[in-house]
């Protein structure tokens, strides 16, 4: 079972449900394919289910809710779901869906705060980001203004799939890009490993939207806890079994930002973390 699994059953658990004794769960997963998502809502609302969990962005959320407007839905996203039109409004979401937001979006002025910092004289940034993902255009929009405050510019580079990831990474440092941040999208927390390893290859800082991605290799991330957001999401599909009703639920947000430096990577990359950045982090990789 992955760590975001095991939260969201520690949220059920926290409301008096175990998958196997008094739940069942049907589990969907398009892997990064946003193409599949409205098939796969779909088949659930046909069975249909008593409440559809759409984690990992708005996306697989957005999909659910095309399919029903009845069937309670629990959303886990990186971004504003008022903006997105999932929810009215974050503490009132009204209709039939509610959820936990983790505001990845939100932190893109912070992350590049750091990782400049990390990186001395950078002159500019690369942004990672999938053209097919549902926030591609919002996700570049919100760069633009932190780059241009820190009088840097923004190199957007583009993966729709796996097979396109080799030659990002070989055009980076051409472009004249000091460090990389990876966009929060579901092709690219499925690929850590191997956005990573492509990383190292060709020597490239990485700033992430998730701890996950720093404990396997990466540079540095700053981000509210995944884990913690599914252990929302469990919870509130818990309180909507016991009868709640997702248009009274609040939408769970964030209340711990954690930031996380790998120093064997930064020496690998013959980077040196300063001791004001490592006393500040939450978590250091050694």
């Amino acid at each position: 079972m992955t760590e975001t699994l095991a939260a969201f059953h520690r949220g059920l658990a926290e409301t008096g449900y175990t998958e196997g004794q008094n739940v069942a769960v049907e589990y969907r997963c398009a892997l990064g394919a946003y193409d599949q998502l409205p098939t796969l809502a779909a088949d659930l609302v046909r069975r249909p289910v008593t409440v559809i969990a759409a984690t990992r962005g708005s996306g697989p959320a957005r999909a659910a809710k095309a399919a029903t407007s009845t069937i309670p839905i629990v959303f886990q996203s990186g971004s504003d779901p008022v903006r997105d039109d999932l929810v009215a409004s974050l503490n009132q979401p009204g209709g039939n869906v509610t959820g936990a937001s983790r505001l990845s979006n939100d932190l893109i002025p912070k992350r590049l705060r750091l990782i400049a910092e990390l990186i001395p004289n950078t002159k500019a940034i690369a942004l990672l980001a999938n053209p097919a993902g549902p926030q591609f255009e919002s996700q570049v929009g919100e760069m633009q203004g932190p780059t241009q405050a820190l009088g840097l510019k923004l190199n957007v580079v583009k993966a729709s799939n796996e097979s396109e990831l080799d030659a990002v990474f070989a055009a980076i440092a051409p472009s004249g890009a000091s460090a990389l941040m990876i966009a929060n999208d579901q092709l690219f927390i499925g690929r850590r490993e191997r956005i990573v390893a492509l990383a190292l290859r060709y020597g490239v800082p990485t700033s992430f939207a998730e701890r996950e991605s720093v404990v396997a290799g990466g540079l540095m991330s700053y981000a509210a806890s995944f884990s913690d957001s599914f252990r929302q999401v469990g919870t509130l599909v818990g309180r909507i079994l016991k009868g709640a009703n997702p248009k009274d639920l609040p939408v769970q947000q964030p209340i711990k930002f954690e930031l996380v430096i790998n120093l064997k990577t930064a020496k690998a990359l013959g980077i040196t973390v300063p001791m004001t950045l490592q006393a500040s982090a939450d978590e250091v990789v050694e």
